[in-house]
């Protein structure tokens, strides 16, 4: 599903972010990446769906190096991605099922095919009866929620999510973690990077850990259930 390849990320103001990673993630997994601030877990995410380039190595999706696509692929590569953010990044105008139904829009889905769909994001996160609601009608966790759908509407094999309860309350972070889990339970692969350490204990996952921009640990946890 996703591999990097002795892989290194240097910006151009010369930090290093990323050292000689290598790393293989197989289809279906759920794997947290953790470590302190600065310790590359997010320029790890933007290398699997090509916002940033690697300087040395190779960054393999689906078996595609993604540092040589051509730039008219990388929309489709990105497409077959769902990505989810800390900072939510929904459009303050629309309403839950608008902000679920452009993600469909802006890739050309037939009109009609728009409500549908997002209707069905909707409602596999629990908030198809919010549907009306604007964001800032929204709680934090319940606009994650919103964005976790539009990251899952066009379901995608592969879910990313950038410390997606870092603005949240520890109830809707629970929330959010059993949702990624649910998720991950029908098959997606998952891809979370996290500074929670009590919710990475108790969930057991695969458990990637950086430090200063290499992989310090690497360990698959015991597996059991997540309660829902």
């Amino acid at each position: 599903m996703v591999q990097l390849q002795r892989v290194s990320k240097i910006y151009p103001s010369g930090l290093t972010a990323l050292t000689d990673i290598s790393l293989r993630i197989d289809r279906g997994e759920f794997v947290f990446v953790v470590g302190p601030t600065g310790s590359g877990k997010s320029t790890l995410l933007k290398l699997l769906y090509r916002a940033e380039l690697p300087t040395h190595g190779r960054v393999l999706v689906y078996g595609r190096d993604v540092g040589r696509l051509r730039a008219g692929t990388v929309a489709g590569l990105r497409r077959t991605l769902g990505v989810v953010f800390q900072d939510f990044k929904l459009l303050p105008q629309r309403t839950a099922l608008e902000n679920v139904a452009f993600a469909l829009r802006v890739t050309g889905t037939p009109t009609s095919e728009l409500i549908p769909r997002a209707l069905q994001a909707l409602d596999r996160v629990g908030l198809a009866h919010r549907r009306e609601a604007v964001p800032a009608e929204l709680s934090g966790g319940e606009q994650q929620r919103v964005s976790i759908a539009r990251a899952l509407v066009h379901d995608p094999p592969l879910l990313l999510a950038d410390e997606p309860t870092g603005n949240l309350d520890p109830d809707s972070s629970w929330g959010i973690m059993q949702l990624l889990s649910r998720i991950n339970l029908r098959g997606t692969t998952v891809i979370v990077t996290t500074h929670n350490k009590a919710i990475v204990d108790v969930l057991r996952q695969r458990v990637v850990q950086l430090a200063d921009g290499r992989v310090a640990r690497d360990q698959r946890q015991g597996l059991y259930a997540v309660p829902v």
